[in-house]
């Protein structure tokens, strides 16, 4: 055996001598390859959305996800326009006009966001023959027309040629405090219409507007997959339908259009619309849920809207060219958590 060994060791130590030759051409060759890799890594720096443009609709102050995205977006170099509900239109063009934002849109290089032109949406309405009387003759949205999606769709194409990404940061649901046991059907349907069909709708009316290998990008919640008791009037509902609709849209529009669709899990956050989800009890709904979620993720910090923007702009990126039909968790981990004892809910509602 010994023998053997030694044999086996000399052998070894033969072929390693009369190969030498042969492994410093190996090391130059994976020198070569690895240089040939760093020479092509300005290629990785694929976040550079120069040249891009980006249509982000439900954005109407600077407190919720949609903004954060613009200003990831634009970080990278995207231009940016976006769609504002009509209802609200005039105050957020308003505040853009008085300097309101302009604090919220301070990029790093000491720029401002400019937002290349406001849109008014109402993405309950595909086309202007679904806009009922009541609705025009609202003072609302007296002198407003073209706000239906494929209204809309059809301006930011004349405005901008073909776009590159398409955001999808709407939801609303007109029953969204009562429990589901006590949600009517017509709130029910509302909360679908607004939060899960408008992105098909979108998809649909924005299509053909964008270049091929565009990125759409949708806002999901855990209550989708989950029970989150206080987050009601059929927007889990609407939530699940919205994560499903990602996975048939990432097929169609990728075999049509040559689109990704991608979908954004968000963890809580304190924007305009979701303090006003439940006020009842001590604390409101959302200030419990983002108390409880720190307590009980994985990560046991803060969640904040740059963390939806910058997963926003890689999603929007080629770097995720090859990433579509998927819900993409960005809430420090809760997703993963089963049962969690850390901190309950009673405490979060109470301290």
């Amino acid at each position: 055996m010994l023998c053997a060994s030694l044999l086996f060791a000399g052998s070894a130590a033969g072929a390693f001598v009369g190969s030498s030759s042969r492994m410093q051409q190996s090391r130059v060759s994976h020198a070569a390859a690895s240089s040939a890799r760093v020479a092509a890594a300005p290629e990785m720096a694929l976040m550079d959305l120069t040249g891009k443009t980006a249509f982000v609709a439900g954005v109407a102050d600077s407190s919720g996800y949609g903004w954060a995205i613009c200003k990831a977006l634009a970080e990278a170099g995207a231009t940016i326009t976006v769609g504002t509900w009509p209802p609200v239109l005039g105050i957020f063009e308003k505040g853009l006009k008085s300097g309101k934002f302009d604090e919220d849109s301070m990029l790093s290089d000491g720029s401002k966001m400019e937002i290349a032109k406001v849109y008014p949406l109402d993405a309950v309405f595909d086309y202007p023959e679904d806009v009922p009387e009541e609705t025009k003759t609202n003072k609302r949205y007296a002198g407003l027309d073209g706000f239906t999606i494929s209204e809309v769709a059809e301006s930011v194409g004349k405005d901008f040629g073909k776009i590159d990404i398409l955001v999808h940061s709407l939801a609303n649901g007109p029953e969204v405090t009562k429990p589901l046991m006590e949600t009517s059907r017509r709130g029910y349907l509302a909360a679908s219409s607004a939060s899960a069909y408008s992105l098909v709708s979108c998809v649909q009316k924005f299509g053909p507007v964008m270049n091929d290998g565009g990125s759409v990008i949708s806002l999901s919640y855990i209550a989708s997959e989950k029970v989150i008791p206080g987050y009601g009037g059929g927007m889990s509902s609407a939530k699940s339908q919205l994560e499903s609709d990602t996975r048939v849209l990432a097929y169609e529009a990728g075999q049509k259009y040559g689109l990704r669709v991608n979908t954004i899990s968000a963890g809580p956050l304190t924007s305009r619309a979701a303090t006003a989800i439940n006020k009842s009890g001590a604390k409101p709904f959302i200030e419990v849920a983002i108390d409880y979620c720190k307590a009980n993720a994985p990560l046991a910090k803060d969640l904040t809207s740059d963390d939806i923007g910058n997963a926003a702009a890689f999603l929007a990126s080629p770097m995720s060219g090859a990433i579509t039909g998927m819900t993409v968790y960005v809430d420090n981990g809760m997703h993963s958590m089963g049962m969690v004892q850390e901190v309950s809910i009673e405490a979060c509602r109470t301290d």
